[in-house]
């Protein structure tokens, strides 16, 4: 069980399969996901699908999942639900959601024609020191649940209080659907658990190198959007695509957004139109 976000178009010429990163809540992107479906002129519905058990309601009670698992996941839900889709899938995805992209453009390279990663993390960042205490946090299982619980007793305050908390704490341009998404989802024990052992079994599949091979062999099929000062995609990281595999569309955003762009207004709007001009740009007959 997991949440997802769907917008139909009447009559679509693709369809966008949008893969989150971690947090994968998908209420984080609504402002995104509503504005690409309006840039993209109504003509490709689009699905968000959440990763399991980071949601409001505790459906999977006690269990903890990888990313592996997560990428099983998303598997089995484009096999399962996304059969009947008859026009082409085009994947977007933000940050570990990139990596997963690549390992869903392995297995139906007949359905996917495009892919777009944004902020991609594909590969660890061993310069970084943020990163090193992600990873020392989340392979602690003491420190996991400890960072959880605190996360969670948050729940104890009143919903205007939690608003108030976190505009406070995460900047006041923060959109109201960030804000709330954060007290609805990130709130929840089972959910900060889940965070955090994912980002465990993150770090340890992406300490080795992307698939290079891989890549090039589909570079026509890739897009990747980087950011100025992001550790989570470096530049080091957009360098190194541009040389193992120069086919890539490679960009890099300079406005002034982050990683977590979907939590502004600003970042959510700039960067749909960036994925929709890549679109329309790539797939010119299909409007």
């Amino acid at each position: 069980m997991t949440e997802i976000m769907e917008i139909q178009a009447e009559d679509p010429k693709f369809h966008v399969l949008f893969i989150p990163g971690n947090p994968g809540v998908v209420p984080f992107y609504k402002d995104f996901l509503e504005s690409l479906y309006e840039f993209l002129d109504g003509n490709a519905s689009i699905t968000a699908i959440g990763q399991i058990s980071q949601t409001t309601k505790d459906w999977e009670p006690g269990r903890l999942f990888s990313l592996q698992e997560q990428i099983d996941h998303k598997v089995g839900f484009i096999r399962q639900d996304m059969e009947g889709v008859k026009v082409p899938i085009i994947l977007v995805a933000h940050s570990i959601g990139s990596y997963i992209s690549l390992d869903i453009l392995r297995k139906f390279s007949e359905k996917v024609v495009y892919c777009i990663g944004l902020y991609p993390f594909l590969t660890l960042n061993k310069q970084s020191t943020k990163q090193s205490l992600i990873g020392k946090l989340a392979a602690s299982s003491v420190l996991s649940a400890t960072a959880s619980f605190l996360i969670a007793s948050l729940r104890l305050l009143p919903v205007w209080a939690a608003r108030r908390l976190v505009s406070n704490s995460l900047g006041a341009s923060w959109s109201d659907t960030a804000v709330q998404a954060t007290c609805t989802h990130l709130r929840q024990y089972h959910t900060m658990r889940n965070v955090l052992y994912m980002a465990m079994t993150e770090f340890r599949e992406l300490a080795a190198e992307p698939d290079w091979d891989f890549m090039r062999e589909n570079q026509s099929r890739l897009a990747f959007l980087f950011g100025i000062d992001d550790h989570w995609g470096p530049l080091q990281l957009f360098e190194e695509i541009s040389k193992q595999a120069p086919g890539t569309s490679l960009s890099i955003e300079r406005e002034g957004h982050t990683h977590a762009f979907c939590c502004t207004v600003a970042g959510s709007v700039w960067v749909a139109q960036h994925v929709a001009t890549l679109i329309k740009n790539r797939f010119t007959h299909l409007q």
